[in-house]
C-alpha cells in the first residue's frame, strides 16, 4: 500500500465511509491522491435512476423542510458546525492527501466551513424583508422571502469541501435541501462531510429525510442534476467551459443559476507600494495551492520604475519556495492535480516564450521520486505585451508580469480579459486606492487594496462578473439567492383604492 493510501485508509474508517470508498464496480470513480499518484479509493458512481430518486427525496424534504422556523433550522447548521470543528483534523488532512494542498491549506479550508456555518446560524434569525411606503392610504407593503426549493451544488476539484459548505450551510437556513455532485477528481472528501452532516442531523432528531444527497458521477449525472425540473437553483464551480453550457441549459427550463467560473487576476503595484508586502502578497497569491486558485494571481501589473527591482526580488522569493510533499512541515507548493495540469501549463509557457516571454521556472520537479506526479517549479514570465497567452486562464502557477506607465493602463490593462473575479492593488496613494474601486476602476466582483487577490473571507459576498459567471456566494446578502421574494400589500381600510390614481367604478 503506498504512503497515501496508508494516510487515507484510517481516515476513511474514522468517517465510517471506508466501505462505501472501496467500490469494486467498473465504472467506479477513481479517486487518486496528487501526492504519489496514488489510487486511494474507488466510489461507485450513481445510476440516473438513483439520481432521480434522490433530487425527488430532497424535493420531498424540502416540503418539509420549508415549514421548519428559520431559527430552528439554523440549530441543524450549528450541529454541523460542531461536527466540523471535531473533525477538522481528520477532514483537513483528507483534503490534503485527496488534493494535493499543503496541511495549513487542507486545514484551513474545514475552518472556512465551519466559519461559513457561524455566519449562517446568525442569518437564521436575520432572513430580513422590508417595510415598504404604500401610496395609498389604509394599505401597508412589505416583502417576504420564503424558501426556495431544492440546490444543486457542482464543485470542483481544488475546492473539494469548503464550495460545497458555502452553498449548503446557506440553503438549509434559508430552508432547502442540497443535492452535491463532487468533482470527479475529490469523491472521497464528499464521503467525509455526508457522513459528518448526517451525524448533524441524527443530533437534531426531526431532520426531514434527504435535506443532503450525495450524487458522485461524472459528467452524465451532472447533467441529470442541471436538467432536473426539480432543481430549483444550481449552484455550479469550474471553468468557462463548464458555465456555458450549464448556464443555457438551467435557464431552458426557468430554474436559477450561480456560476462561479474562470479568474485571471491582475495585481497592480504602484510606484508608492510597499514593496515588502507586495512580495508577501503577490508569492502567496500567485504559487499557494500550486497556482489551482480561481482567485490565483496570474498577471502582476507594474509600473516601469519598479519592474526590475520587484522581479529581482519575486524570483529570488521563488527560488527560496519549497515545493515537495504538501503533509510535510515546510512544504509550500504542493503538486498539481494531474498530468493534463502539467501539460496545461507547459503548453501555456511555450506560447508565451513564443510571444515574446521571458520565462523563469515551470520545470517540473522531484520526478524520480514520484514519478506518477506532477510537482513543478512555479513560473515567472515577463511579457512585453498582455498577449491572447496573457489573457487565457492556465490553472497553474504561471505569474506573468506587465509593466505600465500611467495608472489609466494598468487599470486598462487589468481590465482587458474576459474574465471579472479578484484584482488587488498595492499602492499608498489614496487617491490610487479610491481610483482602482470606483466604477471606472477594477471591473472584478474583488477588488483589494494592500493584500493579494486570494484569501477572502466567507464574511463578504464572493463571485465576480462577465465570465467569471456573475454567481454570488457565501456572505453578505448573498442569501437571497436561495429564496424566493414575496411583494406584500394589506389593506386595512374599508376602502379599495387603487395605484397610480386609476379608477375603476363597477
Amino acid at each position: 500500500m503506498t504512503r497515501s493510501a496508508q494516510l487515507a485508509t484510517p481516515l476513511l474508517e474514522r468517517f465510517g465511509v471506508l466501505a462505501q470508498a472501496r467500490a469494486t464496480a467498473a465504472d467506479a470513480l477513481r479517486a487518486t491522491s496528487p501526492i504519489d499518484g496514488a489510487e486511494i479509493g474507488r466510489v461507485a458512481p450513481v445510476t440516473p435512476e438513483q439520481a432521480a430518486e434522490r433530487i425527488q427525496r430532497a424535493r420531498a424534504a424540502f416540503l418539509a423542510w420549508r415549514t421548519v422556523p428559520a431559527p430552528r433550522r439554523g440549530e441543524l447548521v450549528r450541529l454541523l458546525g460542531e461536527e466540523l470543528r471535531a473533525a477538522k483534523d481528520d477532514l483537513g488532512a483528507l483534503v490534503s492527501i485527496e488534493t494535493g494542498k499543503i496541511r495549513s491549506e487542507g486545514l484551513g479550508e474545514v475552518q472556512e466551513m465551519i466559519d461559513i456555518c457561524d455566519f449562517a446560524v446568525g442569518l437564521s434569525r436575520q432572513l430580513y424583508g422590508l417595510t415598504i411606503a404604500s401610496e395609498r392610504p389604509g394599505h401597508r407593503m412589505m416583502e417576504s422571502w420564503h424558501p426556495l426549493g431544492v440546490v444543486g451544488v457542482i464543485s470542483a476539484f481544488n475546492f473539494p469541501v469548503a464550495v460545497w459548505s458555502w452553498n449548503a450551510a446557506l440553503a438549509l437556513v434559508c430552508g432547502n435541501p442540497v443535492v452535491w455532485k463532487p468533482s470527479e477528481k475529490t469523491p472521497l472528501t464528499a464521503l467525509a462531510v455526508q457522513a459528518l452532516f448526517e451525524r448533524a442531523a441524527a443530533r437534531f432528531g426531526d431532520a426531514p429525510e434527504g435535506l443532503s444527497q450525495l450524487l458522485p458521477g461524472g459528467r452524465e449525472v451532472g447533467e441529470l442534476l442541471v436538467d432536473s425540473p426539480e432543481v430549483a437553483l444550481v449552484s455550479a464551480t469550474g471553468s468557462t467551459r463548464m458555465g456555458r453550457e450549464v448556464g443555457p441549459r438551467v435557464a431552458r427550463r426557468f430554474g436559477r443559476v450561480l456560476l462561479e467560473l474562470g479568474g485571471n487576476n491582475a495585481v497592480i503595484v504602484a510606484p508608492t507600494a510597499d514593496l515588502d508586502l507586495a512580495v508577501r502578497g503577490i508569492v502567496f497569491a500567485a504559487a499557494g495551492t500550486a497556482g489551482q486558485r480561481c482567485t490565483t494571481t496570474r498577471r502582476l501589473i507594474v509600473h516601469r520604475s519598479l519592474a526590475d527591482t520587484l522581479m529581482q526580488r519575486l524570483q529570488a522569493a521563488y527560488a527560496r519556495l519549497p515545493v515537495g510533499d504538501p503533509l510535510e512541515d515546510g512544504t509550500l507548493v504542493g503538486p498539481l492535480v494531474d498530468q493534463a495540469a502539467f501539460d496545461a501549463m507547459q503548453a501555456a509557457l511555450r506560447a508565451a516564450e513564443a510571444q515574446g516571454g521571458q520565462v523563469s521556472g515551470g520545470e517540473r520537479v522531484l520526478a524520480q521520486q514520484y514519478p506518477d506526479a506532477w510537482y513543478v517549479r512555479p513560473a515567472i514570465v515577463r511579457m512585453p505585451r498582455q498577449t491572447d497567452t496573457v489573457r487565457q486562464e492556465t490553472f497553474a502557477p504561471i505569474l506573468y508580469v506587465l509593466e505600465y506607465e500611467h495608472f489609466e493602463d494598468a487599470i486598462a490593462l487589468q481590465n482587458d480579459v474576459p474574465q471579472g473575479l479578484s484584482s488587488a492593488i498595492f499602492s499608498n496613494d489614496v487617491r490610487e486606492t479610491e481610483a482602482f474601486l470606483a466604477a471606472d476602476g477594477s471591473d472584478c466582483g474583488i477588488a483589494n487594496v494592500n493584500i493579494g487577490t486570494s484569501g477572502a473571507e466567507i464574511g463578504g459576498a464572493f463571485g465576480g462578473d462577465k465570465e467569471t459567471g456573475g454567481g454570488r456566494e457565501s456572505g453578505s446578502d448573498a442569501w437571497k439567492a436561495y429564496m424566493r421574494r414575496a411583494t406584500n400589500t394589506i389593506n386595512y381600510s374599508r376602502e379599495l383604492p387603487l395605484a397610480q390614481g386609476v379608477r375603476f367604478e363597477v
